[in-house]
């Protein structure tokens, strides 16, 4: 569809200066994004980016386009994980695992908006360690039969389908979890009211609720009991996509940062004058312009199916680590005006701090990498 990454980055940005800039500050009070939106998103390519032009897609598998997405929503200020938790479940999953029946019946409509995508695996009880969790489904007949909760669901309130972690045997930890899709119409699915979280408010979170809850034996993505499996096939996309948000958003805020620093005055010369300011912006500039390679290199691995489970654990570690080092230094350097609610430095202040949390905290991280090490 595109020629260029740069084509490509230049009709992402007119794209969100027209659909979505205008509208954000109702989003946020809202606390969700429209459907208009989605469907003007659909429209312009932006969903499902590297699948087939027979469902829609734009046949631009090279991750390299959806980092530049990602690059844009930082950018124009769009609340990032709302697209990219969509596409990603479209990506890893539904592409990767559906059917020629599933992919018939769901793509379509997730690349053009009509249906929007959630994953759910948190529960109440435990967050990172899918294997140890409880949401249970039994066959009955052509049905599963569900019960159990999730928690702090990325696009739960609005979401049309839900790929979700159930447990499908009482095998032994790590095995036994399977992927259905539970749809919005399924009886004894509901969700909470929006939650109000610290930042990101235009991302629409809900707890989800299933109580006998029955879905259809053909809405299970691959194989019983291979959840797990498949979990580990889509989480480097999905951490190299958080790790993507990290190396955006700390560019911008650095960038902004160093453009106040040069007006701002204090004691009759600039803050950024300062030797122990310049020093510390030497830093940071110089480890932002190492993750952004660090990154760079990640994709590379990626495109060649070559990013590991725990290298994808080391760059989303490194980069979101220092996404929040450098959004608390960068207020720190706007004084007063950086702790404004509403200001950028503020706001991504905040936006940032989750980023060490979801898609597996860093202490998770810690843990896969050490045992990678033999520790």
């Amino acid at each position: 569809m595109f020629d260029s990454l740069e084509a490509f980055r230049q009709h992402c940005r007119a794209f969100l200066a027209r659909e979505a800039v205008p509208f954000i500050a109702d989003w946020e009070r809202d606390g969700c994004v429209s459907r208009t939106f989605w469907l003007r998103a659909g429209e312009a390519g932006l969903l499902g980016l590297g699948e087939d032009p027979r469902w829609g897609g734009g046949q631009q598998p090279d991750f390299h386009y959806a980092a530049v997405l990602t690059d844009e929503l930082i950018r124009a200020d769009m609340t990032a994980p709302v697209v990219i938790a969509h596409n990603d479940v479209i990506a890893s999953y539904i592409s990767q695992l559906g059917s020629e029946e599933q992919k018939q019946r769901w793509l379509p409509g997730l690349l053009r908006g009509e249906l929007i995508a959630a994953i759910a695996v948190t529960e109440p009880q435990g967050g990172s360690d899918a294997a140890a969790l409880t949401t249970a489904a039994v066959r009955e007949g052509d049905h599963y039969v569900v019960n159990g909760q999730k928690a702090f669901i990325t696009n739960g309130v609005q979401a049309d389908l839900v790929l979700t972690a159930v447990r499908t045997s009482a095998a032994d930890r790590g095995q036994g979890i399977s992927l259905l899709v539970i749809e919005r119409h399924h009886d004894g699915f509901s969700r909470s009211a929006p939650l109000e979280k610290l930042g990101w408010h235009a991302s629409d979170t809900a707890n989800l609720t299933f109580q006998q809850c029955r879905v259809p034996c053909g809405n299970l993505l691959g194989k019983e009991n291979l959840g797990n499996l498949y979990f580990m096939g889509g989480m480097p996309r999905e951490r190299l996509s958080i790790a993507t948000v990290a190396v955006s958003t700390a560019e911008r805020l650095l960038a902004h940062t160093l453009e106040y620093v040069k007006q701002r005055r204090a004691f009759g010369q600039s803050v950024g004058s300062f030797q122990s300011n310049r020093f510390r912006l030497a830093e940071l500039d110089t480890e932002v312009k190492i993750a952004r390679i660090y990154l760079n290199d990640a994709i590379a691995s990626f495109n060649a199916r070559a990013l590991s489970v725990t290298d994808a654990a080391r760059v989303k570690l490194w980069t979101t680590e220092l996404q929040w080092k450098v959004a608390d230094a960068c207020l720190q350097l706007h004084g007063g005006s950086g702790y404004l609610r509403h200001g950028l430095v503020g706001k991504t202040w905040v936006n940032s701090r989750v980023q060490t949390l979801y898609g597996g905290t860093s202490e998770v991280m810690k843990e896969l990498i050490s045992k990678s090490m033999g520790l």
